[in-house]
């Protein structure tokens, strides 16, 4: 079964947050003293999230990506992921982290069925990476990447490039793949919490490729059918490969394919859309064929892209852990 929208597109690819805790503050995720956490209560159980995730197979998804906040905070989060690895029809269970309790749990989210991870990790200096993180330890983060590899899970690292944070680090991010079968994601900045003269932050994907062309000769790499919106490279030689996603100057829009739900049970088509659906109540009453339901319905009114680029957002201002970015 395929599930499209108005205009063509498949949409096989949920993400799907399990909390809105987070161990770091990131300074394009949220202020500095962080914000509201939802009570307990209002958290979808494992077993509502179950519901949802098998509602949302049945009509088509065949990707789900756990996230949060940061998922591997969440009591009982590898049982989970078990349970969710053996829904019929689902083809990829993968899962983003910020690695921080990575090295601990490695083996485990191999052996659940979890079959790649998304690190975000957006420096290697450890004073810029304290910066950008508030709280968080890059050692840890490192340790948790060792850990995943021994554990054999393939690993992409994302990291959002902002002018005059990080940029400078482009080449070294780009370095790690040479000896490392790493997939490294450059992400243009997104002005999720709209803080002020968030512009000058922006990096545009083609300056970051022009920069990356004056040390590299890279080629494109063919996406599959379940990839993101990554446009994908491969520098000569390297084990791994580097990507870009110009979530502002290139609008992947036309190629989007995946839609989101909350810790909470809100569902939407595009992260920077107001619109949401309610699925609690359906989810709570066992209701599969009114999620799917409402989960088709959702899909049909998908808006054609978003209405962000470089200079503006038309957007509320979210925080990324609330929404499950």
């Amino acid at each position: 079964m395929h599930l499209k929208d108005n205009y063509g597109r498949t949409i096989n690819y949920l993400r799907l947050s399990v909390t809105d805790r987070c161990d770091m503050r990131c300074m394009y995720c949220m202020p500095a003293e962080g914000v509201a956490k939802l009570d307990h209560c209002e958290v979808l159980s494992y077993e509502e999230l179950l519901v949802l995730a098998r509602a949302a197979v049945a009509v088509g998804v065949e990707k789900i990506r756990v996230t949060g906040g940061e998922p591997l905070v969440r009591k009982g989060i590898l049982g989970f992921l078990r349970k969710l690895a053996k829904i019929p029809g689902l083809q990829q269970l993968v899962l983003t982290t910020n690695g921080q309790l990575l090295a601990g749990m490695a083996d485990e989210l191999k052996q659940a069925g979890v079959q790649r991870l998304n690190v975000s990790l957006d420096s290697l200096d450890p004073e810029v990476f304290q910066r950008i993180t508030r709280c968080g330890d890059l050692n840890r983060v490192l340790a948790g990447l060792d850990a995943a590899e021994r554990a054999g899970l393939p690993i992409k690292l994302n990291m959002v490039v902002m002018r005059g944070v990080n940029d400078n680090e482009i080449d070294d991010f780009a370095a790690l793949t040479l000896e490392r079968n790493y997939s490294v994601r450059f992400i243009e900045y997104m002005p999720a919490i709209q803080e002020q003269n968030w512009q000058e932050l922006v990096v545009p994907g083609d300056e970051i490729l022009q920069r990356l062309t004056e040390k590299y000769s890279f080629t494109p790499v063919i996406r599959g059918a379940l990839a993101g919106p990554a446009q994908e490279f491969k520098i000569a030689g390297a084990q791994g490969n580097i990507g870009v996603i110009t979530a502002l100057s290139g609008h992947f829009c036309g190629d989007c394919n995946r839609i989101r739900t909350t810790a909470s049970g809100q569902v939407r088509s595009c992260l920077f859309s107001t619109e949401e659906v309610d699925l609690r109540p359906l989810i709570a009453a066992n209701d599969i064929e009114a999620v799917k339901d409402q989960l088709t319905r959702l899909v049909c009114d998908k808006p054609e892209r978003h209405s962000m680029d470089e200079l503006s957002a038309g957007h509320t201002p979210f925080t990324m852990a609330k929404i499950g970015g």
